[in-house]
C-alpha cells in the first residue's frame, strides 16, 4: 500500500507575503542567507512582521553547502532566542540550515518540542521548502549526508516572486537546470506513482515553456512566477518519489569541489538519461522498450521533442538539455567549471564513486548501478 499526502501549507500568487502577519507567533527567529540580509530583502519580511506585532532575531550564518559547525552555531542561536518558530529565508542552504537547526535543537533539547518552521525560497530550484530532505556537509571529511525524515517538512512555504525578482541569470540558471532534475530523477525513480508523475510533468512543461524566458529577463515577472511553481511542484514530486543517480553523483561533486548543486546535476543529466535508457548516438531501433525509456520518451513529448522513433525522441532530449545549458552559458562538462584540476579530479573519482553508490538518492535510481558505471560516467564529464 501507498500513500501521497501534501503537509505542507502553500502560500502563493499575488502579496503571499502578507502571510507573514498574520502569524499567529509573537517570537520567531529568522534563518536568513546573508545576500537576503546585506541586500536588504530581508526588510520584506521584517516589515510585514512588525505589522504583525511579531519580535524577530537574525541568524545569518548560512553558507552553500550547510556545514556542521554552523548547524551548530544554528543551535546555540536557538537557545538564546527561544523562539515559537523558526522562518527559513534565502535558498536551498538557508532552508536546509533552518530544518538542520530545528532538528538538532530538538536532539540537543534546546528545545523541548518541535516548532513550526516557514520556508520562504529566494530561488525557484531546490523545492526545499515542501521536502522531507536536508543535506548537511562535514567539509573535513568530504561528505554531504542526505537527512530524510517527515520531521524536517516546512510547516509553511510561501511562494512570492517579489523574492526571485533580481535573481541573476547564472543562478537562475543553475537552479532551474536543479528542478530539471527533479522533475526528470522523479519521474522515473523506482519509487515514482501516479501523483509524482503527474506534478513532474506540470514541472517539465512548465520549465519548458519558461525558464529560458525567465533566464534572458528579469523582469519577465510572468516568467520568473512560473518557474517559482514548477520548483515547488518538482520538490512535491520528489518529496513523493525520491530521486536517482543524478543527485548521487551532484553531491559528491559538490563535496568534493564546491561545483554549484544546479550545475553538477546538468552536466550530469544528459549522461544520466544515455545511462538509464541505454540509448547513445549508436543505438538501434528496439521492437521493445522498458519502462524508464518509455518515461524518458513521454517526458520529451511533454517538451514538444516528438521525433521519429523512440531512440530519436530519446536522443532529442538529451540534446535539448545540452542545447538549454549552451544557451544558458553554463559548462557542459566539469573541466569548464575551473573548480579543479584534471589530475585532483581523476584522483577523487574512486572515493566518489564510493559515496555516490551510497547515496539515499542513488537507490531508487531505475538501472542499478556498479562502481565501474559510475566511475565511467564520472570519467565521461571530464
Amino acid at each position: 500500500m501507498k500513500s501521497f499526502d501534501i503537509r505542507t501549507k502553500i502560500y502563493f500568487g499575488d502579496n503571499a507575503l502578507e502571510r507573514l502577519q498574520q502569524l499567529p507567533y509573537r517570537n520567531v527567529m529568522i534563518v536568513a542567507d546573508p545576500f537576503v540580509v546585506e541586500s536588504g530583502m530581508i526588510n520584506q519580511i521584517i516589515r510585514r512582521l512588525e505589522r504583525g506585532g511579531i519580535h524577530y532575531t537574525i541568524f545569518k550564518e548560512v553558507v552553500p553547502d550547510p556545514p556542521v559547525d554552523k548547524i551548530a552555531a544554528g543551535v546555540q542561536a536557538v537557545m538564546a532566542a527561544k523562539p515559537e518558530a523558526l522562518i527559513a529565508i534565502g535558498g536551498g542552504s538557508a532552508i536546509d540550515s533552518c530544518k538542520g537547526i530545528r532538528e538538532f535543537a530538538l536532539r540537543m533539547d534546546a528545545l523541548k518540542e518541535k516548532i513550526p518552521m516557514i520556508a520562504i525560497p529566494t530561488t525557484s530550484g531546490t523545492g526545499s521548502e515542501v521536502t522531507s530532505f536536508s543535506v548537511i556537509t562535514d567539509p573535513a571529511k568530504h561528505v554531504k549526508y542526505p537527512l530524510v525524515s517527515d520531521d524536517l517538512l516546512p510547516t509553511e512555504a510561501i511562494l512570492d516572486v517579489e523574492m526571485v525578482r533580481t535573481v541573476p541569470p547564472v543562478i537562475t540558471a543553475d537552479t532551474g537546470m536543479d528542478v530539471l532534475t527533479h522533475a526528470i530523477e522523479a519521474y522515473v525513480s523506482t519509487e515514482y506513482n501516479e501523483f509524482s508523475a503527474a506534478l513532474s510533468e506540470k514541472a517539465i512543461q512548465i520549465i519548458g515553456v519558461y525558464l529560458l524566458r525567465s533566464y534572458l529577463d528579469n523582469n519577465d515577472t510572468h516568467a520568473r512566477t512560473k518557474m517559482h511553481v514548477a520548483s515547488c511542484l518538482a520538490g512535491l514530486a520528489f518529496n513523493s518519489s525520491n530521486l536517482g543517480l543524478n543527485h548521487g553523483m551532484a553531491h559528491q561533486l559538490g563535496a568534493y569541489f564546491h561545483i554549484p548543486h544546479g550545475r553538477a546535476n546538468a552536466i550530469l543529466l544528459p549522461h544520466i538519461v544515455e545511462y538509464n535508457s541505454e540509448i547513445t548516438k549508436n543505438s538501434k531501433s528496439r521492437t521493445e522498450y522498458d519502462h524508464t525509456v518509455r518515461c524518458y520518451e513521454n517526458i520529451a513529448r511533454t517538451l514538444g521533442l516528438a521525433n521519429f522513433n523512440t531512440i530519436t525522441t530519446v536522443r532529442a532530449l538529451v540534446n535539448w538539455i545540452q542545447f538549454m545549458m549552451q544557451e544558458m552559458d553554463m559548462p557542459l562538462c566539469v573541466s569548464q567549471t575551473g573548480k579543479c584540476t584534471k589530475e585532483e579530479y581523476f584522483a577523487a573519482i574512486d572515493a566518489m564513486a564510493d559515496s555516490a553508490l551510497l547515496d539515499g538518492c542513488t537507490a531508487t535510481n531505475p538501472r542499478r548501478p556498479t562502481k565501474q558505471d559510475v566511475v565511467d560516467i564520472y570519467k565521461a564529464i571530464w
